[in-house]
């Protein structure tokens, strides 16, 4: 059915009327518009006056410029900025190394696990040495003359003590008396016999805990200086101000298997402990509890003693045998610390000087006792010194200022200072105001000259 609608969308005006309608009127024609008059063309702009006439630069140049002004300030007061090392989180670390940026700590030939040496006419033949990892270095100018697996991650056993003494002794009192807890007294392995029932100096526990390797002194150490989760924190924050980049101290006193530590969650290495003997060694009160051969130990004095009005003690002894009078007495041993659990066997690091020419050594994973080992090792640095070419460098301390004229004696360099977090958040928030004063500097800049701009 039609729905009466047409098919087309618009009536045409020639459409024929319907049966019945008048037809509808013709539309007028459209009348023709006049044409338009010519619009005569526009006079052309003379040209813009030139910018850099004028002595303005371009707006993009200007922006450029503008940046680099803002820029080049921030970079350079980043530069300058000394760095801030990180502090390590309370608790156990992980044991994973993370490699710092550029060569390897010491050099390329440093990460080779087997002997480096130069063989080289003239240069005395490197002993045999039955041991996991080793490493000889000069003291005075850092040239590491021989070393074997130097980065190797093994346990330390009691050379631990080492960064133990040398992280705490710059932090506590020598004259503070400290009363142990029952469960530092308790604590297994070598121990000097602490009580709770009597306070003790901190600086006869550093003569016991570096002269005789007490286990216990190392806990009562740690408490003095905040708690034993505190001071492993320290201890790592403090090994990694000297670039020792192989160390995780998981313990205070070296213990391993008994706190069910392995080689995963508590290491060091032949090259670190170098490094932290040597900066141990810048201390004076290091150097003397290291080289301690006799110390008088305070104890509770016994019923004949109190009877006789005297005070308690007891003598304790070094363990080192190649200090002077010892079993295996070392001409020249300035110092050194020996350690050994059964995961571990035998380490030890130590230093000695001769004609005015110190030698470090350390050894780690060794299966006899290590002084005969150190000793061949000591006797070849003295003899390829000087002759030998170096295989490697001793890190410096982070921020450390190299010195342009070196010594040739012990302690090139005074010791590391605390960690200092108030200068840490004084950088940071240096940095932040900086960076936020820029930012507004440029924004005005911009402002004003698109304010000012003659030329938009």
């Amino acid at each position: 059915m039609h729905s009466g609608r047409s098919d087309r969308q618009d009536g045409g005006a020639d459409e024929a009327p319907r049966p019945g309608q008048p037809a509808r009127p013709t539309r007028p024609p459209t009348p023709e518009r006049p044409p338009r008059p010519e619009i005569p063309p526009r006079p052309e702009r003379p040209p813009r006056p030139d910018r850099a006439r004028l002595g303005r630069p371009s707006r993009k140049g200007g922006l450029r410029r503008a940046a680099t002004a803002v820029a080049v300030p921030v970079a350079v007061a980043a530069l300058v900025a000394p760095p801030v090392p990180a502090r390590a989180e309370p608790g156990r670390p992980a044991a994973l190394r993370t490699a710092p940026p550029g060569d390897p700590v010491g050099g390329q030939r440093l990460t080779s696990r087997g002997i480096v040496v130069d063989e080289t006419p003239g240069v005395p033949e490197l002993p045999k040495i039955e041991a996991q990892s080793y490493l000889v270095a000069d003291g005075a100018t850092g040239n590491v003359l021989a070393a074997k697996d130097a980065h190797g991650h093994h346990l330390p056993a009691s050379t631990m003590k080492v960064l133990t003494a040398a992280a705490l002794i710059p932090r506590l009192d020598a004259d503070r008396l400290v009363r142990p807890s029952q469960a530092a007294c308790n604590v297994e392995g070598t121990k000097v016999g602490l009580t709770p029932k009597m306070k003790y100096k901190v600086s006869d526990l550093f003569y016991s805990l570096l002269m005789m390797s007490a286990n216990d002194s190392a806990v009562a150490l740690a408490e003095a200086n905040g708690g034993v989760e505190k001071t492993l924190a320290d201890m790592n924050a403090y090994a990694r101000k000297l670039n020792a980049l192989d160390t995780v101290a998981g313990s205070t006193n070296g213990l391993d298997k008994d706190l069910g530590l392995d080689v995963r969650t508590q290491h060091t290495s032949a090259y670190d402990l170098v490094l932290i003997l040597r900066e141990g060694m810048k201390n004076a009160d290091f150097r003397e509890y290291i080289s301690q051969i006799d110390h008088d130990f305070p104890a509770p004095p016994t019923k004949k003693e109190r009877k006789q009005g005297k005070k308690g003690g007891y003598p304790i002894h070094t363990h080192n045998r190649l200090l002077p009078g010892e079993r295996h007495e070392y001409a020249g041993m300035l110092g050194g610390k020996n350690g050994y659990t059964i995961a571990a066997k035998q380490t030890y690091v130590a230093a000695a000087q001769r004609n005015g020419h110190t030698i470090y050594i350390a050894l780690m994973g060794a299966e006899v006792q290590p002084s005969e080992l150190a000793t061949q090792l000591l006797d070849w640095g003295f003899a390829a010194n000087g002759k030998a070419r170096p295989v490697g460098k001793l890190a410096q301390p982070v921020g450390a200022e190299k010195k342009a004229d070196q010594s040739d004696n012990l302690l090139p360099d005074a010791p590391l200072a605390s960690e200092d977090s108030s200068r840490t958040w004084v950088v940071v928030a240096g940095g932040a105001a900086g960076a936020v004063l820029a930012v507004g500097t440029l924004v005005l800049v911009l402002r004003r000259r698109r304010r000012d701009d003659p030329f938009p």
